[in-house]
C-alpha cells in the first residue's frame, strides 16, 4: 500500500517538518523517497523528514514513495500542499503585505454597505463574521434570520440591488458575497464562539474530529461555501475561565486545532482569537498555544479589555495598554508582555496579530485625571462602562496617553480608548516586532469615514 499523505508541522519561512504513516509491502519497506514538487529531495528510513532551504511565502507539494528491500518503489502517497510562512506580498492592498482584519457582528446596526461607504472595504484584508454558535459538540448557526434570511432593499444592499422574495440566499451572507465580488482581495472567515458562546467548546473538544467535521460541513454548505475562506475559533478560554470555566486540559487547544486543520485542509484559513494574559501562570500559560500554532494561519491576540469596570471602584486603568507603566494594577496585563510570552512559546511572530478595540472602557465618579483614581461605578455607554470610539471622540476627547494608549477625563467620567494617533504608535510597534498585522473589534465602533481602519492601514504600510 502507499504511505499516508505527509502531514506538515513546524512550518517556518524556510523549512517544514513532514511525517507520514507507514506503507506496507510483501518484501518489507526499506526506506522512503521524499518528493518535493515531484523531485526526490531525500531518502530516509524513518517516518519523518525536515526539508530546509525553502523560500518564504512559497507553495510546495510533498509526497512520499516507499522502497522495499528489493529496491522497488511502490505507489506514491497523496500530495500534501504546503505554504511556507512569511513572504507577505499582495495580502493587504494598503498595508505592505500585513493583515488588517475586522470583526463584523451579525447583531449591530453596521451593515456590509457601511464597509463600502466608509471606505473601509478598500483598506481591510480580512473579515471575521461573528458569531456562529457551539452547541452539543457541533458548530451551529448563530442567527438564521440575520445570517441568511433577511431581505435587503436596494437602498440597504451593497450593490444597490434589492433581494427578491425567492432568491436562495439573503441576509448578511449574500451581502458579503456581493462585497467579495466588488473586492476580490477580501477574505472572509466565519467566527464561532465568542465570550457568550464559548461554553460549548469543552464538550466539543471531547471529540474534536466530529466537531471539526460539523464545522466544515456548516462553513462549506453549498448555499454559502463561496462566501467563506476559512474558520476562526473564539474559545474563551481553553483550560481556563471566561464567562464559563473550561477544565479540558492544556492539550485541548492543540488537539482542537489539529482536528480543525485535518477537516479544513491546507487551503482554508484556520485562525483563533486568544487570550492576551501575559501574567505568569495566567491564561496564556494554561493551554498549549505554542503546540497549536503549527496548525493555524494566525492568532488574533485579544490585547484589550485588560482593565475595566468589573473593578467598579477602580483603580482607573487603560483597557488596552501597549506596554506596562508605573502603577499598572496587574503585571503582565499589556500587549507587549502577551506578545513576548507567545513568541517565547515558539509561536512565529508572523502568526500573531495585534488586537485593537474600537471602543473605550470607563468609570464615573472619578476626580483624578491621571490613571489610578477611584470611581463610584461604570460610566454610561452602549452598555455600562463601554462606549464606541465614534461617540467618545466628541463626547470625551482624549486628555492624555499612558502605556501607548489614550485616556480622557471629562466631568467625573474617565475613559480609555485608542485614537488614530495611538493606533499609529501600536502599528509601528507591531511592525518592529515582525507581527503579521492587526485585527480589531469591531466595525460598529468606527467613525462613518472609517478613521480607525484607515489608521491601521496607514500604520502597517
Amino acid at each position: 500500500s502507499a504511505p499516508g499523505a505527509p502531514t506538515a508541522s513546524a512550518l517556518t519561512d524556510t523549512s517544514v517538518k513532514l511525517s507520514w504513516t507507514a506503507a506496507t509491502d510483501d518484501k518489507g519497506v526499506k526506506n522512503y523517497d521524499v518528493k518535493r514538487n515531484g523531485t526526490t529531495v531525500a531518502t530516509v528510513t524513518g517516518l519523518t523528514y525536515t526539508d530546509t532551504g525553502l523560500s518564504a511565502g512559497t507553495d510546495y507539494g510533498y509526497a512520499v514513495v516507499a522502497r522495499d528491500t528489493a529496491d522497488q518503489t511502490g505507489p506514491a502517497s497523496a500530495t500534501t500542499p504546503v505554504r511556507t510562512t512569511g513572504g507577505g506580498g499582495g495580502e493587504n492592498p494598503g498595508g505592505g503585505g500585513k493583515i488588517n482584519l475586522g470583526y463584523f457582528t451579525n447583531w449591530g446596526s453596521y451593515t456590509v454597505k457601511n464597509l463600502v461607504t466608509s471606505g473601509s472595504a478598500s483598506k481591510i484584508t480580512h473579515i471575521n463574521y461573528a458569531f456562529g454558535n457551539v452547541q452539543n459538540g457541533k458548530c451551529t448557526i448563530g442567527d438564521p434570520y440575520e445570517d441568511y434570511q433577511k431581505a435587503y432593499t436596494a437602498a440597504q444592499s451593497v450593490d444597490g440591488v434589492a433581494d427578491t422574495w425567492d432568491q436562495p440566499l439573503k441576509g448578511h451572507f449574500n451581502q458579503l458575497r456581493k462585497l467579495k465580488a466588488q473586492n476580490p482581495n477580501i477574505k472572509i472567515l466565519w467566527s464561532f464562539g465568542g465570550w457568550t458562546w464559548s461554553g460549548g467548546f469543552g464538550q466539543a473538544v471531547q471529540n474534536p474530529t466530529a466537531f471539526a467535521q460539523s464545522c466544515y460541513d456548516l462553513v462549506e454548505d453549498p448555499r454559502w461555501a463561496d462566501v467563506f475562506d476559512g474558520i476562526d475559533l473564539d474559545w474563551e478560554y481553553p483550560n481556563s475561565c471566561g464567562l464559563t470555566c473550561d477544565t479540558s486540559s492544556p492539550a485541548s487547544i492543540k488537539n482542537m486545532m489539529q482536528a480543525m486543520r485535518a477537516a479544513f485542509g491546507p487551503n482554508n484559513l484556520l485562525t483563533a482569537a486568544i487570550t492576551a494574559d501575559g501574567s505568569n501562570g495566567g491564561r496564556l500559560d494554561a493551554a498549549d498555544y505554542g503546540g497549536a500554532a503549527q496548525y493555524i494561519n494566525w492568532y488574533d491576540v485579544m490585547t484589550y479589555d485588560y482593565f475595566g469596570t468589573w473593578a467598579a471602584q477602580g483603580p482607573t486603568a487603560p483597557h488596552s495598554p501597549l506596554t506596562s507603566y508605573p502603577g499598572i494594577p496587574a503585571q503582565g496585563f499589556n500587549s507587549a508582555d502577551a506578545i513576548a510570552k507567545l513568541k517565547a512559546k515558539g509561536v512565529p511572530a508572523s502568526k500573531l496579530l495585534l488586537g485593537i478595540g474600537f471602543y473605550g472602557r470607563g468609570w464615573t465618579g472619578v476626580t483624578q485625571s491621571a490613571p489610578g483614581g477611584t470611581a463610584t461605578g461604570p460610566a454610561a455607554g452602549v452598555e455600562p462602562g463601554n462606549q464606541y470610539y465614534k461617540v467618545l471622540k466628541t463626547t470625551c476627547p482624549a486628555t492624555g496617553t499612558i502605556g501607548g494608549t489614550a485616556y480622557a477625563h471629562c466631568g467625573t467620567d474617565w475613559w480609555s480608548y485608542d485614537t488614530p494617533a495611538t493606533v499609529g504608535t501600536k502599528m509601528a510597534w507591531a511592525k518592529s516586532q515582525g507581527l503579521g498585522g492587526a485585527f480589531f473589534w469591531e466595525f460598529n465602533g468606527d467613525t462613518v469615514d472609517g478613521e480607525l481602519v484607515n489608521a491601521i492601514s496607514n500604520g502597517l504600510k
